[in-house]
């Protein structure tokens, strides 16, 4: 399975009664929001898609990058939850320079959003409106949360083999349909 990573926007924000707390707050993910176009599809996320991983080993980085490690749930410096908006985070900042750096750029406003890295247990494709919805059921494993300077999408390959892989589908169903509907009524059968 293939490591996909999604951006929502979101705010990291304090109070000013917060300015001298080290701690960040986000959501990782939101429920029931459609994505911008993820490279020929858009993406939910289900109510519930991440009510079993929230006991993995999770980690948060600053735009995904493993050596910008900011907080882990087994250190007890990230904890995760789960309300009606989608996948909230909290993360106590380490005393390092680019946790520093990144607290100063939170409270300017200049990161904005967070990302999640996740694999997927069970999906599922269709159609509204003339636009290929992916809707993720289930997250079988939880990577990261991070807050992030860019959007960055997942790679166009694993997008588009899932994607190549509904579209085939869709193909293969639609002249089944084809096949049935000229069995159901032959061509003799008007004679």
């Amino acid at each position: 399975m293939k490591v996909e990573k999604r951006i929502f926007k979101t705010e990291l924000r304090k109070t000013e009664a917060e300015k001298d707390c080290r701690n960040i707050a986000g959501y990782g993910s939101v429920f029931g929001t459609e994505s911008e176009d993820l490279g020929g599809f858009r993406e939910i996320i289900a109510e519930g898609a991440f009510n079993d991983v929230l006991k993995d080993d999770v980690r948060a980085l600053f735009n995904h990058d493993s050596n910008l490690i900011l907080g882990r749930t087994t250190a007890s410096t990230l904890k995760l939850m789960i309300d009606e908006n989608g996948l909230g985070y909290e993360v106590d900042m380490p005393n390092t320079s680019y946790a520093n750096d990144l607290l100063i750029s939170i409270e300017r406003g200049d990161v904005t959003q967070s990302s999640f890295a996740f694999t997927v247990e069970d999906d599922e494709w269709l159609e509204r409106d003339g636009k290929i919805i992916r809707v993720v059921n289930k997250v079988a494993r939880l990577y990261d949360v991070s807050p992030v300077t860019y959007p960055a999408y997942p790679d166009a390959t694993v997008a588009a083999r899932s994607l190549e892989t509904y579209l085939h589908k869709v193909q293969c169903r639609s002249a089944r349909e084809k096949v049935l509907s000229r069995i159901k009524t032959p061509s003799w059968s008007s004679i």
